[in-house]
């Protein structure tokens, strides 16, 4: 099954801009204080919340081997993807029902739909399963 995550230079990235966040936020509160706004400290107290929970998660996507799914698309076998194992995740199968009621297939690698008796996909190549 192919899953999608993210490269890890956008994930370091989000992670430096994730710190650069949280300053944000405690600068925003720090200013709130001595300027007497005291309701405004809860805003940038969500700043710094939003920014830690970020910061993990691509702390995470960049540094560890099997990264959550985002953007890449990557094998299976290549790379797993933890999310499956929270979720229970079982293989989909990849035909449905149309309106018409007759039976439609789609490439299980970029979603293309395709005749029923085709071995590979025309749009990206792969040998379909059988």
């Amino acid at each position: 099954m192919k899953s999608i995550k993210p490269g890890r230079g956008p994930s370091k990235y989000g992670f430096v801009i994730s710190i650069l966040v949280a300053v944000f936020g405690l600068f925003w509160c720090i200013m709130a204080g001595i300027g007497g706004a005291w309701f405004m400290i809860p805003f940038g107290l969500i700043f710094i919340g939003v920014a830690i929970y970020q910061a993990k998660y691509q702390y995470h996507n960049a540094t560890s081997e099997n990264r959550y799914s985002i953007f890449d698309i990557v094998d299976s076998d290549v790379e797993s993807d933890p999310l499956d194992k929270k979720i229970n995740h079982k293989e989909e199968s990849y035909t449905r029902s149309n309106l018409s009621g007759t039976t439609a297939s789609f490439c299980p690698y970029c979603g293309k739909q395709i005749e029923t008796d085709f071995d590979f996909c025309p749009k990206c190549g792969h040998k379909l399963p059988d």
